[in-house]
């Protein structure tokens, strides 16, 4: 079953929200951006392994490329540590861990 962009994002939202409590209003807009792209590359690894366009060692890279991506975005706001970046980015792709790794057929968070 194919992923769904939206459930996707919602569920990394929530997650990330509820990670960084009192934080989240001065990093929405930067969480939002970065967890789209993050879902966007979940969904071309998953069309890419799909096609067999891409080995398990590649879609791992690409996905650890759009993680630190994420991982720079959230730590350049002002008083958010690399602590609480982490989490919130932990808390998100777990939130979609299973749903992603059920539509790929195997295990990429």
């Amino acid at each position: 079953m194919p992923l769904d962009p939206g459930d996707l994002v919602r569920s990394m939202l929530e997650a990330a929200r509820e990670s960084l409590g009192d934080s989240w209003a001065d990093v929405k807009d930067y969480a939002q951006t970065a967890v789209r792209n993050l879902v966007e590359t979940m969904r071309m690894i998953e069309r890419l392994d799909r096609e067999g366009r891409v080995t398990r060692k590649q879609a791992r890279l690409l996905l650890e490329i759009q993680k630190n991506t994420a991982r720079t975005v959230l730590l350049t706001i002002e008083g958010l540590g690399v602590l609480a970046a982490e989490r919130a980015l932990a808390a998100a792709l777990g939130a979609v861990k299973d749903a992603v790794n059920k539509a790929i057929g195997w295990r990429l968070l």
